[in-house]
This record gives C-alpha cells, structure tokens and sequence, in this order.
C-alpha cells in the first residue's frame, strides 16, 4: 500500500516509521474530515469494494422473482441501495476502529499521519512506534475493543426494533441493516483479535512477548511467525467452511487464498519493517555527515565543482562575505545542470537558501535525527556544532542509504569541459 511524497525539492525520501507531526502529504483519495486533527481518506480502491458488496449482497436480501417472497418483491430494485447502505455502515465502522488506534496513539504523544480507507479496509499511519511495550498493546486493543462497543450497541438496538415476518417493510430494512451492522462489528472485533501480525491481535502478542522478554525484536518476531501460522489456519479453515456436498465453492476458495496471502505478507512485511527500524538507533548526523567546501554565491558553478573535487569534498555551503552561511548547493540542481553550462552558472543559482530548520545539530542520531529530517523536508543539510562551527553538510540520499543499510552514492564528480570551437 509510485508514491509522491518525500519527494519534495528534489530530495530522496526519509525513512517511515511504519506500522513528529509532519506536515499532512496529498492524500490518497476523497477526504472526508479531519477529527482529532487526523485527516481521514477513502482510497478510489474502495468504490470498487462497495460496488463488488452491493451486487454480491443484494440477492440476499430476497429473490423477486419468488411470489412467495414478500420481502423481496418489496423491495424490487431498492435491495441494492440496501446493499450499498450497508457497505457504507461497513466502512463508517471501520472508520471509527482505525480512528480509535489514531486518536489513543495521538494522546500517547505518537504522531499521526492519516487514516487511509481501502478496499481491504482502513490503516491508520502511525509515525512513530511505541516506546514501551503498554503503549503498543493499548493502541492495538483499542480498535477491536471500540468494535465490539459498536456490536453491543447495534445488538441492543436490533432488539428494540420490531423484526419478523409480520412487520411492515420500514422496519424490515431497519432490522435487516441494524443486523448488518452490529453482525459485521463483531466480526470485524474477533479478526482482528486473532493472535498474528498484521492484526491487532498480532499487534498485542507482540507487545505482550516485548514486556516479557524486554526486547522489541523478539516480540515482532513471535508475532509475525505466528501470523503466518494463521494465515494457513485461516486458509485450511475458509476451505473446510465452503466445502458443500464434497465440493469445494470456488468463491470460498479465492476469498480463503486472498485472506491467507494478506495475513502471509502482512506479518513478513512486519518483520522485514522491524529489521530495518533495528538501524535507526545507529543512525548519527556527524557519522554521515560529507565534507563540504564553503564558496560564495557569485563563484561560477564549474569552478566550485572544481574546489569541492580537489578536496574530495562532496558538499558545498554557500557563504557571504563574512563567512556566515547563507545556503547550500542543491545536488540534484547541480547534476540537471548540462555540463557546457556550468562555467557561466553561479553557484547561487542550483542552492537552496539556509533556513533556519535546515540547521541540524552534529550529535543529533536516531529517532530525534529523524523526527527533525521529517519536519523540515529538504534535500541537503547543514551540519553543526554547537558553538555554530560548520561540521559539513547531511544529504537526505544518504541517511536513505545508511537506513537500507546501503552505501551511499556517489558525489556528482566535476567532468572535464569539452573544448569550445
């Protein structure tokens, strides 16, 4: 679940913490509002769901065709618009349990990103992971907790409602989605519990294993191997439920494999997700920090690409006269611009002005390095020591790579100038 964001200026994207208050990125779809602050979206995938819901549940809801079906030919046509109310009394529902993980990880001081609502269901971007093993599990059982409120409530209500074969056609469609309603919370509760990643039950096997054991990584590792154990569970299960008369439903059969392949995936995507944030600690501004050169704005581009290649430097901060900082060579400006060009381009003309957020302090590391990467997007950083000393500049490129645990790239090298004729 290509994506546009931390693209911003030409620069590579940060490392998410995946599942600081960043600035909210172009949402993936309609947004629908903004509760507790957390912008909510419904991805296009999901018109295709509720499309797929109203024509599969539809003849459910009585055959028109039967006289004898008095519910049915009630209704006529309008079964399908009951079956699109529920797909959307669906979906309401699984707002409400993504935003209860949001809203709680919020108060806990986790930054939010969004709520995406999909086809698969809704995921809420949460920044940042817990730093203790409580904080996790309440974030994990709060959804399928709010979920099963939600039954209870739509259960105590489908009990006041008159329902039956005597009752009139209004109440018959009220019972009918109230049932809907409270029928699908409750499912959508007891999944969700189900001991593996990448549910919420996986979620709290896993801050479970983490207070045990005192380590985060053991308990990701549990539950994302007991997460593909269930995923086979729910594959041989799915199959033994759709099997009729000795023959298996092939509808049964594809929607068994797809839910086999979500759990299998999500709960390997965890552990691969849960390897990687295992680098973050190590991460250290003054350790990727290049070696830059200081020129001034009205030095030509080619001879600074000369001054930073004579000391190997792979940076280069722009200076007044006085030697204050007052910007920084953009990388990928300098390699976009043609090389026959660069002699009569000033060095002021590919840098980004020095703002007082691209400022990073040397013994920054780790999530607190991160955190300050992510509220000021940028390509290239200005590194320094406390007294304000340049240390050199941090390419956004690089703290990619050393996060994938890659080297990082190569400085854009000055090439000798072909002669002009």
């Amino acid at each position: 679940m290509a994506d546009e964001e931390g693209k911003q200026n030409d620069g590579a994207r940060l490392p998410e913490n995946t599942k600081s208050e960043p600035p909210v990125a172009p949402g993936p779809g309609i947004r629908l509002g903004r509760p507790f602050g957390i912008p909510i979206y419904v991805s296009p995938s999901w018109f295709v769901i509720a499309a797929f819901i109203t024509v599969l549940l539809a003849p459910q809801h009585g055959d028109t065709s039967d006289p004898a079906n008095d519910f049915g030919n009630e209704l006529g046509a309008w079964r399908y618009v009951m079956s699109l109310a529920y797909a959307v009394f669906l979906y309401a529902s699984v707002v409400v349990h993504e935003l209860a993980h949001s809203a709680l990880a919020k108060r806990l001081g986790l930054p939010v990103r969004r709520i995406v609502i999909h086809f698969l269901g809704g995921v809420s971007e949460i920044e940042k992971e817990s730093d203790a093993p409580g904080k996790a599990f309440w974030i994990a059982f709060v959804g399928p907790l709010t979920s099963g409120v939600l039954a209870a409530l739509g259960f105590g209500v489908y009990q006041l409602i008159p329902h039956g074969d005597t009752v009139g056609l209004g109440q018959k469609v009220a019972a009918t989605l109230v049932f809907g309603f409270w029928a699908s919370n409750l499912l959508v509760a007891l999944f969700n519990l189900l001991p593996g990643l990448p549910l919420d039950g996986g979620q709290m096997l896993r801050a479970t294993v983490w207070k045990m054991t005192g380590k985060a990584m053991t308990g990701t590792t549990a539950a994302a191997w007991a997460g593909r154990g269930l995923a086979l569970a729910v594959f041989v299960v799915m199959n033994l439920v759709y099997v009729r008369d000795g023959t298996i439903d092939p509808f049964g059969l594809g929607l068994a494999v797809f839910m086999a392949m979500f759990i299998w995936f999500g709960a390997s995507q965890a552990l691969v997700v849960a390897k990687l944030r295992q680098r973050i600690p190590g991460l250290s501004a003054r350790a990727m920090t290049r070696r830059a050169i200081s020129v001034e704005a009205r030095v030509p581009l080619a001879e600074a690409l000369r001054r930073a290649h004579e000391v190997d430097a792979r940076g280069i901060v722009l200076v007044d006269g006085t030697g204050r900082p007052t910007g920084l060579m953009n990388e990928a400006q300098v390699i976009a611009t043609p090389e026959q060009r660069r002699p009569w381009v000033e060095a002021g003309d590919v840098a980004r002005p020095l703002e007082a957020g691209l400022m990073v302090a040397a013994e920054l590391t780790g999530e607190a390095l991160l955190d300050v990467l992510r509220a000021n997007p940028a390509p290239e950083y200005l590194v320094v020591e406390p007294d304000g000393s340049i240390v050199g500049v941090l390419a956004a490129s690089d703290v990619q790579a050393a996060f994938l645990g890659r080297p990082p790239g190569p400085p854009p090298a000055p090439r000798r100038m072909a002669p002009q004729r």
